[in-house]
């Protein structure tokens, strides 16, 4: 035991060591800060890089990135200064344009993602940016017409076009929304393609084409589990309990780390009255994800 014991304080020695040393480089307090959760700590490291000749703009906008969520005011400080030391670099406006955003200063979100693409006319992430922003705030038209700019940008992007596609379906712009996924075929892989039709089909009411939809996808992918799972909750739209169950469950066993497809069975068997085929679906979620539990119980609540 007494071994142990010096072993273990020699071990704390060594990793203390670094703290006593004299450090003037931003790489060293980059790591200390990244070691340290605490944000008050992390501000005694990375508040002064702002006045260290040695840090770069890459080394600023990371310590900004770092006192982002829990000190804003000097993020925003050691941002500009990354400016102030490189302003052509596209990254700091975006961060700005986040760090503003946490602090609720519009005009700065806006300037910061304007000059953004005053910087890179080519570049899509301003706008990409502006769309996070604009659906965190519920604004999903605002954000689909910054995807729709990102989407002119980069027309070859398989996931901003799915991303835009799928916002023109919830405004209820199927004929857009099915015009963007077609302008992606070749590119996305065709039973993929056919579930986000698919998806467009369903979200207008239209059950029984979006049904025959994801039965495609599912014919030229069987192993597609999104697609058997959106074909579950397809025919459970329509009403049909046992050809649901059966997607459903086929979904859990092609993704068996996905909790969807068992907790939606769970909560279409309660709605249906098959109370014990929904303890039984709950048991077998409980007992896959222990550490899961509570989100299982809320996402199926047995009466």
């Amino acid at each position: 035991m007494r071994g142990v014991l010096w072993v273990c304080a020699g071990a704390l020695a060594i990793h203390l060591i670094p703290l006593f040393l004299p450090r003037n480089m931003p790489e060293q307090e980059l790591a200390i800060a990244r070691a340290t959760p605490d944000i008050n700590s992390r501000r005694t490291f990375l508040v002064p890089l702002k006045t260290n000749d040695k840090a770069t703009a890459a080394d600023l906008r990371a310590a900004a990135e770092l006192l982002r969520e829990g000190a804003p005011a000097e993020a925003h400080d050691l941002a500009l200064e990354a400016e102030r030391r490189d302003p052509t670099a596209v990254e700091t406006q975006l961060l700005l344009a986040r760090i503003c955003d946490l602090e609720r200063m519009g005009r700065c979100v806006e300037q910061s993602l304007r000059k953004a693409n005053q910087l890179a006319p080519t570049d899509a992430r301003a706008d990409l940016l502006r769309a996070d922003l604009n659906e965190e705030k519920g604004d999903l038209a605002g954000a689909t017409e910054a995807l729709a700019r990102a989407h002119q940008r980069i027309p070859g992007d398989v996931q901003v076009g799915v991303r835009y596609g799928r916002l023109l379906s919830r405004l209820r712009q199927p004929d857009e929304a099915l015009k963007v996924f077609a302008s992606l075929e070749g590119r996305l892989p065709p039973a993929r393609l056919l579930v986000e039709r698919g998806l467009v089909f369903g979200k207008e009411g239209r059950g029984r084409e979006a049904v025959k939809m994801l039965q495609q996808a599912v014919q030229a992918d069987p192993m597609l589990a999104e697609g058997h799972f959106q074909l579950g909750l397809a025919w459970a739209q329509l009403g049909n309990d046992d050809a649901a169950e059966e997607a459903l469950r086929r979904a859990d066993r092609l993704n068996v780390a996905d909790t969807r497809a068992l907790a939606t069975l769970c909560t279409l068997q309660v709605k249906s009255g098959r109370l014990e085929g929904a303890r039984q679906t709950r048991s077998d979620l409980e007992r896959r994800f222990p550490q899961r539990m509570d989100a299982i119980r809320e996402q199926c609540r047995l009466p």
